[in-house]
């Protein structure tokens, strides 16, 4: 969640920047700004990794009969 927040962070920056930056830089911070969300979620979603079977949820739980 932390590398996302800074990720939405810096795009933010680069549309401001692209606002404000003469014409062959300004390209750059929108380029910048159109292709961080891709990598900011690959990058937020990288870390995170399924260390069970997702049977096994359901193994654990206690049986509940009627």
């Amino acid at each position: 969640m932390k590398k996302y927040l800074i990720s939405m962070s810096i795009r933010t920056a680069c549309f401001i920047g692209a606002v404000l930056a003469p014409s062959p830089y300004r390209w750059f911070l929108i380029a910048g700004a159109v292709l961080l969300p891709y990598f900011a979620v690959v990058i937020a979603n990288a870390g995170q990794s399924q260390s069970f079977r997702p049977s096994e949820r359901f193994e654990n739980q206690k049986q509940i009969e009627f």
